[in-house]
């Protein structure tokens, strides 16, 4: 398992943008998966976004708002995240996977981390 350590998440108002940054451990960051998922107050754990060396996948909700990279180099995932909306508010998750292909379910992910708390205020 790799450790996975989120950062950058805060208050915000609606219309604001924030970016969510995963650092990884180990040195083979560049072959994992790396995704992002999202559980608001009284909701199940939802996908957001993945991204593998070969391409990425996002869920409709926040298509054209989101966008999810990496830097391998930094060993280092990115969630930036324009036009915040207040559904938009959840503690976001990272997540990796020992794989080539981004996935969009929960159970194909080995690791995870603590998790990092957005609220946007409408």
């Amino acid at each position: 398992q790799v450790q996975l350590v989120e950062s950058g998440g805060g208050l915000v108002q609606a219309g604001d943008s924030l970016r969510l940054s995963c650092v990884a451990s180990g040195r083979t960051f560049s072959s994992y998966v790396m995704g992002w998922f999202r559980q608001a107050p009284g909701k199940e754990r939802e996908f957001v976004a993945a991204i593998s060396r070969g391409g990425s996948i996002t869920t409709d909700s926040v298509k054209g708002r989101f966008t999810i990279s990496r830097d391998n180099a930094k060993n280092t995932v990115y969630l930036q995240m324009n036009s915040l909306k207040p559904e938009d508010t959840a503690v976001y998750y990272c997540a990796a996977r020992t794989a080539w292909v981004p996935s969009n379910r929960e159970v194909d992910y080995d690791s995870w981390g603590q998790g990092t708390q957005v609220t946007v205020s409408s």
